[in-house]
C-alpha cells in the first residue's frame, strides 16, 4: 500500500560522483512525504480508541476485540513499521549525500588551490625564462659608507635601484637623480650576487666621504 510506494522510492542511493543539491532536496522531500504518511497512519490508530502500536487486539478472554477495526489497525501498524524503515534508509541517504557533497566541495577547493598554485608557479617560471637583466654593476664600496652599511658589495649587479630598472635605465644620471631626491629616505635596491637575488635597503646619506652613497657604479653593456 502506502509503504510500497515509499519503499520503492527509498531504494537506491545517489551516485557518489553525481550528487547535487537538487538530489538532496529530492531526498528531503521524500523524507517529509514518508513522515506525513507515518503521521497519517498514527492518526488511523488514534481513531481506533487511541490504540497504539503494542496494545493487544484480543480481549481478556482471547477473542478479537469488537470495539476496533482490526483490519485498519493491523494495516496501519504494518505501514508504520515499513515507513519507519523507509525513513531510516532515506535519512542515511541524506547523510551520505551531504558527506559526498561536502567532500566534493573540499576536493574542488583543493583543485582550485592547486590550480592557482600552478598558475602562480607557471607565471613565476615564465618570468624566470627571461629574468630581469642587470643594467649596472658595483665596482667599489667604501668602508663605513651608506652603501657598505646597506650591504652592497663589489661585483653586485644591479637589477633595480629605487624606481630605476632595466626597462627605464638610460644612463648613470638616472641613478644620480634618484639618489639626490632620496637623501635620508630608504631606497629598495635589488642586486644579483653570485647567481642569487638580494633585496637591500639603501639610505643615501651625507657621510665622511664623497657623495651620498660611498660606492662606484658602472653601467653594463648588454
Amino acid at each position: 500500500m502506502m509503504s510500497e510506494k515509499a519503499g520503492s522510492q527509498g531504494g537506491g542511493s545517489p551516485e557518489a560522483s553525481g550528487v547535487t543539491v537538487s538530489d538532496i532536496q529530492e531526498l528531503i522531500r521524500r523524507k517529509e512525504e514518508i513522515e506525513a504518511q507515518i503521521k497519517a497512519n498514527y492518526e488511523v490508530l488514534e481513531s481506533q480508541k487511541g490504540i497504539g502500536m503494542n496494545e493487544p487486539l484480543v480481549d481478556c478472554e482471547g477473542y478479537p476485540r469488537a470495539d476496533v477495526d482490526l483490519y485498519q489497525v493491523r494495516t496501519a501498524r504494518h505501514n508504520i513499521v515499513c515507513l519507519q524503515n523507509d525513513h531510516k534508509a532515506v535519512m542515511k541517504q541524506v547523510e551520505d549525500a551531504l558527506h559526498q557533497l561536502h567532500a566534493r566541495d573540499k576536493e574542488k577547493q583543493a583543485r582550485d588551490l592547486a590550480e592557482a598554485h600552478r598558475e602562480a608557479l607557471s607565471h613565476s617560471q615564465s618570468q624566470g625564462l627571461s629574468p630581469p637583466q642587470a643594467f649596472a654593476k658595483v665596482n667599489s664600496v667604501s668602508p663605513s659608507s651608506p652603501a657598505s652599511i646597506a650591504g652592497l658589495q663589489v661585483d653586485d649587479e644591479i637589477l633595480e635601484f629605487g624606481s630605476v630598472n632595466t626597462q627605464n635605465f638610460q644612463s648613470l644620471q638616472n641613478i644620480g637623480s634618484v639618489v639626490q631626491h632620496s637623501e635620508g629616505k630608504p631606497l629598495n635596491v635589488t642586486v644579483m650576487r653570485r647567481g642569487e637575488k638580494h633585496q637591500l635597503r639603501l639610505v643615501p646619506t651625507r657621510w665622511a666621504g664623497k657623495g651620498l652613497l660611498g660606492c662606484n657604479i658602472i653601467p653594463l653593456q648588454r
